[in-house]
């Protein structure tokens, strides 16, 4: 008998030790998620505003109910892509206003991850904004701050602003954040080209006097829809974010979404039968090979689980499972997907 009491005791403390182990490491774990929520309103007139297309009134016959189903689509998508861990770092695009991101974070399962929400009204026609969540149990805000859009001329142009947010984790890293939603290609690529380069020089000023400041190098996260692909001039050229194999010595940025075989999925958005990948993660290369805060290699993903799509019966294959197709109501989620990469200690 008591021959039997040790083997059992042997037993269950080796299936013990590797969940010890298994839980030591999630939770050194910081998921960083990028979504465009696409078009995500709250149903009510905004008399400041032109655009109100997402109202009751309004041609998309937006009401609280389909609101509702559209917040419970996009919690239960950042629920899944938490695997279980809280996700530190959550930047998001097309969103209206605190409204939608406080019914988001504090009226939904989610609230009990303690997010706290950073968000500036900006200038765009439609009235969509770029917002980021962040875990206050995991993450301190330090400062934060829009910077808009200029031109040449040094004019803002009417689009979204970049987010930018500095932190301290719980062991005293430093990180620095920015989310993107940078001018689409609405009225044709080549005619929009300049936009969003402009985007990417106004940006590539801010990484470069964070580096400047700094004696060492910054530890930098660049996250958003680009509304071009990595090897566009705006990405590589301009804002010089290059993928791991071309970088010279004096590039800081790392684009870990240039490599489309690498990251589960072949694109974030489906234009007509072809796929491409407009949502991208960045990183400065001192989050690689840290003794610190890191980034975890090939962890860069495109999160593609099944109920974001739906059949696609005019180019074949798959599409995304959309909240409209034009104005008929589908009840989905978004036109893009959500990537994300992950950071350890």
């Amino acid at each position: 008998m008591k021959n039997i009491f040790l083997l059992s005791l042997f037993l269950n403390i080796f299936q013990i030790i590797p969940n010890i182990g298994l839980c030591c490491q999630e939770r050194g774990r910081m998921r960083v998620v990028f979504w465009n929520m696409e078009n995500f309103f709250d149903p009510f007139v905004d008399t400041t505003r032109i655009y109100n297309e997402y109202t009751e009134e309004g041609s998309q016959h937006w009401s609280m109910t389909r609101f509702y189903k559209k917040r419970n689509n996009m919690y239960k998508t950042l629920l899944s892509l938490s695997e279980g861990v809280p996700i530190a770092i959550i930047g998001l695009c097309e969103i209206e206003n605190t409204f939608v991101t406080t019914m988001l974070f504090q009226e939904t399962p989610l609230r009990k991850h303690n997010y706290k929400v950073i968000h500036y009204e900006g200038d765009d026609r439609r009235g969509i904004d770029v917002a980021m969540a962040y875990s206050a149990d995991k993450l301190q805000l330090v400062y934060s701050e829009v910077i808009k859009i200029r031109g040449p001329d040094n004019k803002s142009i009417k689009t979204r602003d970049i987010l930018y947010a500095k932190f301290y984790d719980k062991i005293g890293d430093t990180l620095h954040c920015f989310v993107n939603h940078w001018p689409s290609r609405y009225g044709g690529e080549r005619e929009t080209i300049s936009l969003r380069e402009m985007a990417a020089c106004n940006l590539k000023s801010k990484v470069d006097s964070l580096i400047a400041k700094c004696d060492y190098y910054p530890k930098i996260i660049i996250m958003g829809d680009f509304n071009d692909t990595p090897f566009d001039n705006s990405i590589l050229n301009v804002l010089r974010a290059k993928p791991l194999t071309y970088l010279n010595d004096d590039d800081t940025l790392v684009n870990l979404f240039a490599d489309d075989k690498m990251l589960g999925f072949e694109g974030t958005l489906k234009h007509q039968y072809r796929w491409l990948i407009f949502d991208q993660i960045i990183i400065s290369k001192s989050l690689y090979g840290s003794e610190s805060l890191h980034y975890e290699q090939k962890s860069a993903t495109i999160f593609n689980e099944d109920f974001l799509f739906v059949d696609d019966k005019t180019y074949g294959g798959k599409k995304l499972f959309r909240t409209y197709i034009g104005p008929k109501y589908q009840g989905g989620y978004s036109d893009h997907l959500p990537v994300y990469i992950d950071l350890y200690h």
